[in-house]
């Protein structure tokens, strides 16, 4: 499928980095008790309390964030359990099987392979070779309760630059992206990710992005450019695939070496994007219709031309995988298409991804 821009003029590009540093392909819990004491020297008791949640939680996260050599590509991981398995982007990992781990001291480097890799969501698990004692696991917040505004660390390897912490906050939630494929993305379409302000730049990506009560609330995965800026990144906007996400995916994985239950409606089709006589999207031809699947079932059939799913518009096969995204497995839906440029309309029992 095509890749579809978040908007107009934006692009979205995945976040890793070469080995020579050049770019390449809920609100918090209860708030934790403050600590003691007298203010810092210098800074009001608020300021002092604030530098002190961000120390708590760098100390009590970074161990567990890990940087990822995939062939001639850097990206970064979390430790998602005390038995060496490790979450990280599907196009951090890319073709590769074998990687190289380095701990966030940077004094372990261990050689790690590949246990599954599921490009749909752009999200991958790798499983450490030997394991060393004390190998510490992220904890994973709601990130359903993430909330515009709520302070947000981005931990992982910018550049190659082990330990970076970057900070901001939610910008917003919900968002609906697809991956450019040119940045070295999957083109995969995500639902419900977190925007943030937090700087993300090449080789965060598979890093963690941390609420002040030291959560996992999602994995930093896009980052926003600007054509108008020569391709360069849109400053204060990145894109992190949800905790409620990673966990689902990456325990499926390491329970059953592969997905299992995506979670994701679909239409079981493969089409393509076709243009009206002005070369402007116009709809999504139907290419192939996999047998039995929920298609087939409704009477579609290859050659032709959804144009609506339910009220929306359909005008480019990004638009129709979008939509999808807001739906889930049983649900019906009707579809409106053109068969020998005569309209019709289906009603369709959504199938799984």
């Amino acid at each position: 499928m095509n890749s579809l821009s978040a908007r107009p003029r934006v692009l979205l590009a995945a976040l890793c980095a070469t080995a020579l540093l050049t770019g390449c392909s809920a609100q918090a819990g209860t708030p934790r008790e403050k600590t003691a004491g007298a203010p810092r020297a210098g800074l009001p008791r608020a300021s002092s309390e604030l530098q002190s949640d961000y120390e708590k939680v760098i100390k009590d996260v970074l161990p567990s964030v890990v940087q990822i050599t995939a062939g001639d590509s850097l990206g970064s991981g979390i430790v998602f359990d005390d038995k060496g398995h490790v979450v990280t982007n599907a196009h951090v990992v890319g073709e590769e099987k074998s990687f190289e781990v380095t701990t966030a001291t940077g004094e372990q480097e261990l050689s790690a392979d590949l246990v599954s890799s599921y490009p749909q969501q752009d999200l991958a698990v790798i499983k450490l070779s030997n394991p060393p004692k004390g190998l510490k696991a992220a904890s994973f917040g709601d990130s359903g309760k993430a909330a515009v505004g709520q302070i947000v660390l981005a931990m992982g390897s910018p550049l190659g630059l082990s330990s970076s912490v970057t900070q901001g906050i939610v910008s917003a939630t919900g968002r609906t992206v697809t991956e450019g494929r040119s940045g070295g993305g999957t083109g995969a379409t995500i639902a419900n990710m977190v925007q943030t302000s937090a700087a993300i730049n090449p080789g965060n990506s598979g890093g963690a992005l941390v609420d002040l009560d030291g959560k996992v609330i999602g994995i930093p995965t896009l980052a926003a450019t600007d054509p108008g800026l020569g391709n360069s990144a849109a400053a204060g906007i990145g894109f992190a695939i949800p905790a409620a996400t990673v966990r689902s995916i990456a325990g499926q994985i390491v329970r059953d070496g592969k997905v299992t239950n995506s979670g994701r409606a679909a239409l079981g089709i493969t089409g393509r994007t076709v243009l009206d006589r002005d070369l402007e999207p116009a709809g999504v031809a139907i290419a192939s219709v996999r047998d039995n699947g929920p298609a087939d079932k409704a009477g579609l059939r290859a050659g032709d031309i959804l144009t609506r799913l339910g009220d929306d518009e359909l005008t480019t096969i990004d638009s129709l995988t979008s939509l999808l995204t807001a739906e889930r497995p049983g649900d019906r839906v009707e579809l409106t298409y053109t068969r020998n440029g005569d309209e019709k309309t289906a009603r369709v029992t959504l199938g799984e991804m």
